[in-house]
């Protein structure tokens, strides 16, 4: 090993994904430091503070005998000296956009534009059937998900460990998650459902609104698993992402048996729901995960 310094940290090589990282926790009080791309030869740490500990620990490391210590990986050719003439420039990376600016039913909001420029009105019909200020379909989603958002708001106003996004968009096919949300419980994907003055009933993997079957359940176990291997290739361990349906303001709400590995929940009952859950990540985890599910080039692939 080292010198002694290393002993006052746990290392822990992370190989997965086609990545290899380093976590270094401080060992006094499980404080986790960041981690080292072994690849890439740079320092993430856990919070900019922590920065020349972490460069530190890293450098007090050696791997047991037969194994090399990690070392920065080369650094590219300047531009314009590619060993290959014919070759083409590298595109440039992707712009990092911050998700936690991201309003509720922002993605939904072209789509209610081009509602309105073709001249859809709030008629009494979609007053009734979508809500007072819907003009379009469009509207009740948006509508749907901003009352789910200020039911994180108050959660988090009541426990700030509670941590959340809304309207994430993910890979190329206009697809998003309504809301994630990550705390001590975990990281959930949260579908919002506005049905409004419908009849919603669950039994196990069957949703029905109006006697119509319906296929949240299966889209939201899909988005949940996705989020999880999105997030767990930017973090650099594994990831469980729990999804969930939350309809609102229907009319009548029956939840015979909820399904395997998706939770149906009333809006109303969110909250109580969420703070009722056993503790599962500590905090360092939550705001490590946090700052990763806020970055747009996450959600990429």
């Amino acid at each position: 090993m080292g010198d002694d310094s290393s002993a006052q940290y746990e290392f822990k090589r992370w190989r997965r994904y086609g990545k290899d990282r380093l976590y270094v926790t401080r060992v006094a009080d499980s404080e986790q430091v960041g981690y080292f791309d072994v690849v890439a030869g740079t320092h993430h740490p856990g919070q900019p503070a922590l920065s020349d500990e972490l460069t530190a620990a890293v450098g007090a490391w050696s791997r047991p005998e037969g194994e090399p210590s990690p070392s920065p990986a080369p650094e590219p050719a300047a531009p314009g000296r590619s060993k290959d003439p014919d070759a083409s420039p590298a595109p440039p990376p992707p712009t990092v956009i911050d998700l936690a600016h991201n309003a509720p039913g922002i993605s939904l909001q072209a789509q209610i534009d081009a509602a309105h420029a073709a001249g859809q009105r709030a008629t009494l019909l979609r007053r009734i059937f979508l809500g007072k200020h819907a003009r379009s379909p469009w509207e009740r989603g948006a509508i749907g998900e901003r009352l789910v958002a200020a039911e994180l708001q108050k959660l988090q106003e009541k426990d700030p460990r509670w941590l959340f996004l809304h309207s994430i968009p993910v890979g190329a096919n206009d697809a998003d998650i309504d809301h994630l949300l990550i705390g001590p419980a975990g990281v959930f994907s949260i579908n919002s459902k506005n049905h409004a003055g419908m009849k919603v009933w669950v039994g196990g993997n069957t949703f029905m609104v109006n006697g119509v079957r319906q296929p949240h359940i299966r889209n939201s176990r899909h988005e949940a698993k996705r989020a999880a291997k999105l997030l767990s290739q930017a973090a650099g361990f594994d990831v469980h992402v729990r999804g969930m349906v939350v309809p609102i303001n229907a009319d009548d709400f029956t939840v015979k048996a909820q399904p395997d590995d998706v939770t149906v929940i009333n809006r109303n009952r969110l909250r109580k729901h969420l703070r009722r859950l056993p503790e599962r990540l500590p905090q360092p985890t939550v705001d490590i995960l946090f700052e990763h599910a806020r970055r747009s080039t996450t959600w990429l692939g």
